[in-house]
């Protein structure tokens, strides 16, 4: 049997559906379909885990490794997303309850780092062990020399430490009070020893007390220590693959997104949201990427995550730059893409005052792809306009004045190379502000400036009340520095307005109709209800309206049906209405004889 078949009969055996496979392995779909084409084959530590789910299936996979690793531990468990997800939520909670969960963010991400850095750390040990004889050996040379390990982590900071299972022996006066000042102490000494993680994992205090009472009581930490501990839980190398881990840290995100208000757009943008501009940008593997209003730096990671998609045979990553002001911001980003296993330069500061990606001489650097999610609506000081050293505005349509949604624009342009491409989610008001006003327009005049030179590629509306910190919908405008030569002078609109389901608190896209929505815009043909193909000229006409809405109908309680059908339906209902009343009247009508009687 080869290996695409036994997959297939594995997951058959186990009552699957290729979708609920990939949820179990914390892979795509799409992955697991190519594996049982034999298109693929599965990675070491996705064929480790088929081989667990081999053996609960009654079968033996044909890959003698697997069937080695399998023997060793045959008892191994692989959990699912939605477990290891509940498990970070209900710790989250418990600290103080699911309404001030989001409060502690700052806290609980940090700590889900530590543990992953701790579990890796010791199967680089193990490794190491193989190769030195022994453990303490490997303990050695690794303090020695930290480049044999991906992060050293001091004995302090070592999980068994941390939860008690193994012992330390502590000086007098460092011996911390409870488990709060101990981890605080252990994220600054993993910081000290490796300097790239300081301002990441050791920016807040555990051991923090405001008005003489601990930020979180020593004894709920504690509890949510010893929840991580948990062995079914372990993220080592050979536990989790990197993408089943960071949907996780990604769930954790979502929730806490939830419970910020105002504050979650600014370090999370919806999931499926994400995922549909990577499928409209389609990446290439060594395709430079930059975010420049990163937040989590989930945008640049769908994008490798798509890449890797769209090439599962490549094996060049692409190059992914990032750069985030809000300093809680930047280290959930940092950590965010250690735990994908994603290398990301990251700078720290405001992008439209001081992009940090220079080239030698000072100019802005260049990107192949651009991806953002700026804030909406957003003033800027008129001198910025005036003395900007970059001159982003004025050589693109001018300067804007009151909202700064289409600066955004410019400074997307500004980063973009000669055959760059785009995406950036903006206020629906971008594109419809300013036309039709007799009066002067900025924002109309810069509009009509990336149209008049063919920048334009698309724009896409997006539902109500998907984003965290607004109930408004967004748009995502598409940018093309290079477009086919089918696609000139024109600009493809896409109404995704309906489509979406309904969520408690927030409306999401299904994830079935991220991949339709992107092939359809992608494909640039009309399609009615959803997809609207105009000229430059109509643009013109329209006085540079670019909204879906307006070139695109939809009926949004149902399908439009023909005049006739509707009388007719019409007519049915009346003589319903008629026998109904009639058989009213006659139950009445009894009664009524009845009673006299």
């Amino acid at each position: 049997m080869t290996q695409s078949e036994t997959i297939a009969e594995v997951r058959k055996a186990l009552g699957l559906t290729q979708e609920q496979l990939a949820d179990r392995l914390g892979v795509s779909f799409a992955t697991v379909n190519r594996w049982e084409g034999g298109a693929t084959k599965p990675q070491r530590a996705a064929q480790k885990k088929l081989a667990a789910l081999a053996a609960q299936a009654g079968f033996f996979h044909d890959d003698a490794t697997v069937e080695k690793r399998l023997g060793d531990n045959p008892a191994v468990i692989i959990p699912t997303t939605k477990p290891m997800e509940q498990m970070l939520w209900d710790a989250a909670c418990s600290i103080r309850g699911q309404k001030d969960a989001p409060k502690f963010k700052d806290f609980l991400l940090p700590l889900l780092f530590l543990k992953r850095l701790s579990d890796v750390f010791d199967d680089e040990i193990a490794r190491l062990t193989d190769s030195f004889g022994n453990r303490e050996k490997a303990l050695e040379m690794a303090e020695v020399d930290h480049s044999l390990v991906r992060f050293y982590l001091p004995p302090v900071a070592r999980w068994g430490v941390i939860n008690g299972r193994y012992s330390f022996e502590w000086s007098e006066d460092e011996r911390p009070r409870d488990i709060g000042e101990h981890l605080t102490k252990a994220v600054r000494a993993v910081a000290k020893q490796n300097p790239v993680l300081s301002g990441v994992i050791d920016v807040e205090d555990f051991a923090a007390e405001r008005n003489g009472e601990r930020d979180i009581n020593p004894a709920k930490l504690r509890a949510v220590v010893e929840t991580f501990s948990d062995p079914r839980y372990r993220l080592g190398l050979a536990d989790v693959e990197p993408d089943f881990l960071g949907r996780c840290y990604e769930y954790l995100l979502r929730k806490f997104a939830e419970g910020s208000g105002q504050s979650a757009g600014e370090f999370f943008t919806p999931t499926n949201v994400g995922f549909l501009m990577a499928h409209l940008l389609r990446p290439r593997p060594g395709e430079e990427c930059h975010d420049y209003a990163c937040g989590s730096a989930g945008l640049l990671i769908k994008l490798q995550l798509v890449a890797r998609e769209l090439d599962p045979l490549s094996k060049v990553p692409l190059k992914l730059y990032g750069q985030e002001l809000q300093a809680e911001s930047f280290a959930v980003a940092k950590m965010n893409g250690i735990i994908h296993d994603m290398d990301i330069e990251m700078a720290r500061g405001d992008s439209m005052i001081n992009p940090k990606f220079r080239n030698a001489d000072g100019s802005m650097r260049k990107f192949d792809v651009v991806v953002a999610n700026p804030m909406w609506n957003q003033p800027f000081a008129q001198d910025l306009y005036d003395n900007d050293p970059f001159d982003r505005f004025r050589e693109a349509g001018g300067v804007t004045s009151g909202k700064g949604d289409w600066a955004w624009l410019q400074h997307t342009l500004a980063c973009m190379n000669d055959h760059a491409r785009a995406a950036v989610v903006l206020d629906t008001g971008a594109v419809t502000r300013g036309s039709g006003s007799r009066n002067e327009d900025r924002e109309r005049n810069i509009r009509k400036w990336f149209v008049d030179h063919d920048l334009i590629e698309g724009v896409i509306l997006l539902p109500d009340n998907l984003f965290y910190n607004t109930t408004a919908a967004g748009i995502i405008v598409v940018i093309n520095a290079q477009k086919a030569p089918d696609r000139k002078d024109k600009i493809i609109l896409l109404n995704a307005s309906q489509r979406f389901q309904k969520g408690r608190p927030k409306n999401y896209l299904p994830e079935e109709l991220i991949a339709p929505l992107a092939r359809n815009f992608v494909k640039g043909e009309p399609i009615a209800g959803e997809v609207a193909v105009i000229s430059r000229k109509e643009a013109v006409s329209a006085d540079y309206n670019l909204s879906p809405n307006r070139w695109v109908a939809q009926a949004k309680d149902g399908e439009l049906k023909p005049l006739n059908t509707l009388l007719a339906e019409l007519n049915d209902l009346e003589e319903q209405s008629a026998s109904a009343l009639a058989g009213i009247a006659k139950l009445l009508s009894g009664v009524a004889g009845r009673q006299k009687g």
